[in-house]
């Protein structure tokens, strides 16, 4: 069934042009928006009036982890974190070992209804849980339908468990791509060998998929490479074939050089920049010079809010990055453009949010940008549309129950965190 949304102001997410319209949305992937001066004397869609809002398309998410959803607020690890690799042995690599399939299921509820509520209609997923493999993408994919929200997942391969498990992660994915669209998940280069790295890369080529992986989030990855496989990380990368498909997401890119960059930019794949989390873990600063123009923008599972991301890229990138407000709105937007070129479905026109906005101050075209990053903010966000669908109604979830998810996901979270201290 379509929805109508009367009197509102659609934003093109191009140009940014501002029209007063209504605008008739179609149900299903690939449904159309038809934008109407009248509303129809025989109308008998449902009618959403967007009086004083305005109506551009939704958001997405490059980068994410659905796994880190349930460790907000969680006890300290056993042993201070003094460096990257420390954080990821004693609270990552901790977590991830305890999840089974429940918490997995409530992880992912938790984060779909985050991303409706934050206006992101589609989020990338990179997920882990190496005793909780088999099954584990298929959950997620579920938990997501369930809320609304599209999805493009991977399982996060790794010899870092031993190779039974990075076998269960291959397997796990073949059988995922066998019925859904999804991608070849790589942890990083210092957690795969040479086996494990020909295998996913073989199944990437085999499914007409890409690789998924982290690159150089750390100096510790570099250093791994070269004093393992005597290369950088992005030649070893090339080498195996990870460059060549356009589907190909390479997360953070924040250790390489003049070299390694031209290389990245001369291939067909994608670099997901992750402010907040590269702030937070310590690990440095991105910066986009020589990378091309294919970068968006992810979370890294810090959360799933991309129009806080997207201030955080402009606001620490003033010093080590070549941004203004115009590159940050193409970074934000540039996910739809990996999607689309890619020909992935559930981001189609039908994905829109509405916007509760009132400034108190002139909002148009000529002054959007300005209010993207010093004004709109996640609370705006009143509806969202995603494939013709209503899943947030006056910023309520409408497909789940909310309140008794998250009662759930609580219950799920203090399991996890006590298996985490065993």
């Amino acid at each position: 069934m379509s929805i109508l949304l009367t009197n509102g102001t659609y934003i093109d997410p191009i140009t940014l042009k501002f029209a007063t319209t209504n605008i008739l949305v179609e149900e299903g992937e690939g449904g159309k928006i038809s934008f109407l001066k009248h509303i129809p004397l025989d109308n008998t869609s449902p009618i959403l009036d967007c009086q004083g809002k305005y109506i551009t398309k939704s958001f997405a998410n490059g980068h994410h982890h659905v796994y880190s959803a349930l460790s907000r607020g969680m006890g300290a690890p056993r042993k201070n974190p003094e460096n990257f690799q420390e954080i990821l042995q004693y609270i990552w690599w901790t977590l991830d070992k305890a999840l089974d399939l429940d918490m997995v299921r409530y992880s992912a509820l938790v984060t779909a209804m985050a991303c409706a509520k934050s206006g992101v209609t589609f989020a990338i997923d990179h997920h882990a849980s190496p005793f909780a493999v088999k099954g584990s993408l298929e959950t997620i994919a579920q938990a997501f339908d369930e809320v609304g929200v599209g999805h493009l997942l991977c399982y996060e391969i790794t010899d870092r468990d031993g190779l039974d498990i990075a076998r269960q992660g291959l397997e796990e994915t073949a059988a995922y791509l066998s019925k859904q669209q999804g991608l070849v998940g790589l942890h990083a280069s210092f957690t795969v060998g040479d086996e494990t790295l020909k295998q996913a890369v073989e199944l990437a080529r085999e499914t007409n998929s890409g690789i998924h992986i982290h690159v150089a989030e750390d100096k510790s990855d570099v250093n791994h490479c070269t004093e393992n496989y005597h290369t950088w990380v992005v030649d070893r990368l090339a080498e195996a074939g990870v460059l060549d498909f356009p589907k190909t997401i390479l997360a953070h890119c924040l250790h390489l050089d003049e070299y390694e960059k031209k290389q990245i930019e001369a291939s067909p794949v994608w670099v997901v920049q992750n402010m907040e989390s590269n702030l937070n873990n310590s690990v440095g600063f991105f910066n986009s010079k020589g990378l091309g123009e294919r970068i968006m923008l992810g979370t890294d599972g810090m959360h799933s809010d991309m129009l806080k991301s997207a201030k955080a890229a402009f606001f620490a990138g003033h010093n080590y990055d070549n941004i203004d407000y115009a590159e940050t709105w193409r970074r934000f937007r540039n996910v739809h453009n990996y999607l689309k070129s890619n020909d992935f479905k559930s981001d189609g026109d039908n994905n829109l949010v509405v916007l509760d906005y009132d400034t108190p101050t002139p909002f148009n075209s000529s002054n959007f940008l300005g209010h993207f990053l010093f004004g709109l903010e996640a609370a705006h966000v009143q509806h969202v549309i995603a494939n013709g669908k209503l899943i947030l109604k006056n910023r309520k979830i409408t497909r789940v129950n909310e309140q008794k998810v998250l009662e759930d996901a609580r219950v799920q979270a203090e399991r996890l965190w006590l298996k985490m201290q065993l």
